[in-house]
């Protein structure tokens, strides 16, 4: 499977820490071995996953999509629960 992702995602990627990079690979290759793991929104996120893990203890939110073929994985965004949900409506 293929892993894409948006500009978002990687400028939030790089302000993480070493040790919070290997915590969000984890949960991207959790991601990868069962893509339908996180929680389907509704709504406006029609389409996109979240799933929940850990991020050096704290609960950290992934945004993914699947394509429809299943070929690849388009990561959208990573963060805490504050106005997370909010960002991304608006950046979709």
């Amino acid at each position: 499977m293929q892993i894409k992702e948006t500009p978002t995602f990687g400028k939030q990627v790089k302000r993480l820490h070493a040790n919070q990079k290997a915590d969000l690979d984890q949960a991207v290759r959790d991601v990868l071995a069962n893509p339908f793991i996180g929680e389907a929104k509704k709504g406006d996120l029609a389409g996109v996953r979240v799933h929940k893990f850990r991020l050096v203890g704290q609960l950290a939110l992934l945004a993914y999509e699947v394509c429809p073929d299943q070929e690849s994985l388009i990561l959208h965004a990573i963060g805490s629960h504050e106005n997370f949900y909010r960002d991304l409506k608006q950046k979709r």
